[in-house]
């Protein structure tokens, strides 16, 4: 039986349909915040690695219904970030980027007119191998630049979430993302098929240390690069991510 089969006889492959979510992945972000309330006052959110679009519909749809206590709607921003072109979306602006690119988070930051997210998620993940260390290496790879993105973006106290795949480092991700928040949790919501390696960081109030410089992390996401003597005091946790 093909994997086209297997989604179809999919619970949540079946209600993303009725639901018109663009795909099952919807109801990873909604069980994640029924847990952990990553939607409460949030106004500006960025969507990274966002096509197909599923991530960026519900925080449209989410925001949408959120309105001020005069009973005014909110001043609500989306942007969805990702490579490739998605179908436009009501309420969600896109941009075309890399996230290993400073440029990237600058021009985020234009359409949020110089303040900060309140909120950056990331389902994004590699075309897996079926080789785990390979698979798990990439999407850390992944990791680090959605990681990259968020640290210039988001605004202290914010949240973070990401995809990961589970692995025998996992404790120490938890450690290196305990250095710029002060709550991380690493959770696995039922609509994620048990067959699937996948997990989510949920980090929670962002707390950079004093004199954190995200900009520096920037020349580390090329490969190429091997020297990593600038990377020192409040940035040399980023050495045991690469």
């Amino acid at each position: 039986m093909g994997k086209s089969s297997k989604d179809k006889r999919d619970i949540y492959y079946r209600k993303a349909k009725e639901q018109g979510w663009r795909a099952r992945s919807a109801f990873k972000l909604l069980q994640i915040d029924e847990k952990f309330h990553i939607f409460d006052g949030v106004t500006k959110a960025v969507d990274l690695c966002a096509a197909p679009g599923s991530w960026s519909q519900v925080l449209s749809r989410k925001e949408a219904k959120e309105t001020e206590p005069s009973g005014s709607q909110k001043n609500v921003k989306i942007v969805a970030v990702d490579l490739q072109p998605m179908s436009p979306l009501p309420g969600v602006i896109q941009i075309q980027g890399d996230i290993t690119k400073f440029s990237t988070a600058k021009e985020i930051m234009t359409h949020f007119e110089g303040d900060h997210a309140d909120l950056v998620v990331c389902d994004g993940a590699p075309d897996v191998t079926g080789l785990h260390c390979m698979d798990t290496y990439i999407q850390s790879q992944l990791l680090l630049g959605a990681l990259h993105i968020t640290c210039n973006v988001l605004k202290p106290g914010g949240t973070f979430v990401a995809k990961i795949f589970r692995g025998k480092d996992n404790d120490l991700l938890t450690n290196q993302l305990l250095t710029l928040f002060k709550e991380v949790h690493v959770v696995k919501p039922s609509s994620s098929r048990n067959s699937s390696i996948e997990s989510f960081v949920v980090c929670q109030n962002y707390s950079p240390p004093e004199e954190f410089n995200p900009k520096l992390i920037t020349p580390y996401l090329n490969i190429a690069n091997k020297d990593f003597s600038t990377l020192e005091g409040k940035h040399v946790f980023i050495k045991l991510a690469l």
